[in-house]
């Protein structure tokens, strides 16, 4: 299949509908590990194709590091989703998504936070890298 922005419009909204259908049924205020869990029930019964805590190689000058680095979800192998139960997101959590594209080579990622009143409002919010812009 070959992955369109389109395509990833779609998969956003049906993520971010999980997202919701998780967070409507849960609530915020619980620890990150148990939306995590909830999720991978959800993605499961939606039918949507997911890797849970991926490990992600990181190298330097050439040489793979010895170190557990675990993005949340790769969903279909086009989107990064890391999830968060925080008062807010913060720069670091932007940049540790952003990182993980890239390394990963994924054009798109989602944070949610599932410590808000209101994901759709206040508690998403999509980055897109360079490899988003060559797609069609």
């Amino acid at each position: 299949m070959m992955i369109t922005q389109s395509y990833l419009t779609d998969l956003t909204y049906k993520i971010n509908g999980a997202c919701i259908e998780v967070h409507k049924i849960l609530g915020p205020g619980l620890l990150e590990k148990v939306y995590h869990e909830a999720l991978k029930e959800e993605f499961t019964l939606r039918k949507i194709n997911f890797q849970s805590e991926l490990n992600v190689e990181i190298s330097y000058k050439g040489k793979r590091l010895n170190c557990d680095y675990k993005c949340d979800f790769l969903i279909e192998e086009a989107i990064v989703l890391e999830i968060k139960a925080v008062k807010s997101f913060d720069d670091i959590h932007r940049a540790k998504l952003l990182n993980y594209m890239g390394i990963l080579k994924i054009p798109k990622g989602i944070l949610i936070n599932f410590n808000v009143k209101n994901i759709y409002h206040e508690g998403q919010e999509t980055l897109v890298n360079q490899y988003y812009s060559q797609l069609m």
